[in-house]
C-alpha cells in the first residue's frame, strides 16, 4: 500500500458536486492499494498514521503531538494512479495497482481500523469516482508512506 498523506487545516471531498467528506484539522490521505496488498499493511499503516507526531505543542513544541492527540480528523481519498509508473514512455502504466474489487475491500478496512484506532472524525471519498478534492495545507507538511 502506498499512501500521501498531507497534514491539514481542512479537506473536503465532492463527487457530482455534492459534499461527500470534509474534516477540520488533521490529515487528507490519497491511498493506493497494489496488487498483493494485505489487511496487515492497511492495519500497520493506519497504526502508524494515527501514531505520527505531526502537530505542534501548544507550547510551540515542534512534531510533539499525534492526530489523536489533537482530536484531529483524517479524510482519505482513494487515488489508484499512485501506482502510476513512468519509467518508459509519456503513458503512466498502473498495472501495479490492485483489482478495484480487491482494493475497495482493503480501503473499507483501512477506514475501519482508523476509526477503531480512535480516530474521531474519519471520512472518505467514493471509491471508484471521479473526485474534487480540496485542501488548506498546513505547513505544508507531506509525507510519502508505503508498507
Amino acid at each position: 500500500m502506498r499512501l500521501v498523506l498531507q497534514r491539514v487545516s481542512s479537506a473536503s471531498v465532492a463527487v457530482d458536486g455534492r459534499n461527500v467528506g470534509a474534516i477540520g484539522r488533521g490529515y487528507l490521505i490519497l491511498l493506493c492499494v497494489l496488487k498483493g496488498d494485505t489487511s496487515l499493511q492497511a492495519q500497520w499503516l493506519a497504526e502508524k498514521v494515527t501514531k505520527l507526531r505531526l502537530f505542534d505543542a501548544p507550547d510551540g513544541k515542534v512534531n510533539d503531538r499525534s492526530v489523536l492527540d489533537i482530536g484531529g480528523g483524517i479524510l482519505v481519498v482513494s487515488q489508484f494512479t499512485l501506482a502510476g509508473d513512468t519509467a518508459k514512455g509519456n503513458r503512466p502504466d498502473y498495472t501495479a495497482a490492485a483489482d478495484p474489487g480487491e482494493a475497495k475491500i482493503l480501503y473499507e478496512y483501512f477506514l475501519k481500523k482508523l476509526k477503531e484506532l480512535g480516530v474521531t472524525k474519519v471520512a472518505g471519498g467514493e471509491f471508484g469516482a471521479m473526485m474534487e478534492v480540496q485542501l488548506v495545507n498546513d505547513g505544508p507538511v507531506t509525507l510519502v508512506l508505503e508498507k
